[in-house]
């Protein structure tokens, strides 16, 4: 096979299978560039060394997002099935570093979605636990909990909602709580403080260590007035 011949099937069919997947795991993104890097006899055994992606305004499971910057290495692909025309899938796990800019806009738009809505809860439900209340989840299923609206300042976030009865009665409920990271994998929210059925709930803790789990990697976690940025590694798995 020629070199040219080699070009045309990594040009006309391995980017656009790529650009294809990656579409795949996005709802929706505004603009989306990627480069592969790599040898021509290594790509065409299923090996890609190297890809960059740059996207801006990318939705992934409701979650919005302003700006990503990823970085792959070492991926393995169904090379074989591509040049068939299937889609393209990942053999093997792929460690990614980058950066991600959230602004105040993309948090608020995310409270619709059960992604950041239900982390919003289970962590509500983490607080209420940690506090001494037994089986927080099964109290909070006796109400109708809602998120509305979030507030990031530069050195806490501001996250306010409703918390409904079974009679109708509706109270305020809010969470603020500073950003700092203990080491790569736990982050501290400290200082905390909850208001949600105060009487109910008296909740006296001051701190929270969040367990970001064996697949992440954080460097730097910066929260400034309107905007949030994280910066590290993780695992994207099949």
């Amino acid at each position: 096979m020629s070199m040219s011949q080699k070009s045309e099937i990594i040009s006309k069919i391995l980017s656009p299978a790529l650009r294809l997947w990656l579409r795949s795991q996005v709802d929706s993104v505004e603009d989306l560039q990627f480069q592969i890097s790599g040898r021509n006899r290594h790509i065409l055994s299923g090996y890609i060394p190297n890809v960059s992606l740059n996207s801006t305004r990318a939705v992934y499971q409701g979650l919005h997002l302003s700006r990503v910057r990823l970085e792959g290495e070492n991926i393995r692909i169904n090379i074989a099935q591509v040049l068939k025309g299937k889609p393209l899938q990942l053999l093997e796990p792929v460690k990614v570093t980058g950066e991600i800019h959230l602004e105040e806009a993309d948090l608020n738009a995310s409270l619709s979605s059960s992604l950041l809505s239900n982390a919003f809860t289970d962590l509500l439900s983490m607080l209420l636990e940690l506090s001494g209340q037994p089986q927080p989840t099964t109290i909070l299923e006796k109400y109708r909990l809602s998120w509305h609206k979030v507030i990031l300042n530069a050195d806490k976030l501001v996250l306010h909602g409703t918390i409904v009865d079974a009679l109708g009665n509706e109270q305020p409920a809010t969470i603020r709580a500073g950003l700092e990271l203990v080491n790569h994998q736990i982050l501290r929210l400290h200082p905390i403080e909850i208001n949600v059925l105060p009487k109910l709930f008296p909740i006296s803790l001051t701190q929270l260590q969040v367990d970001l789990g064996d697949d992440v990697e954080l460097e730097i976690v910066n929260l400034e007035t309107g905007k949030l940025f994280c910066c590290g590694r993780l695992i994207v798995r099949s």
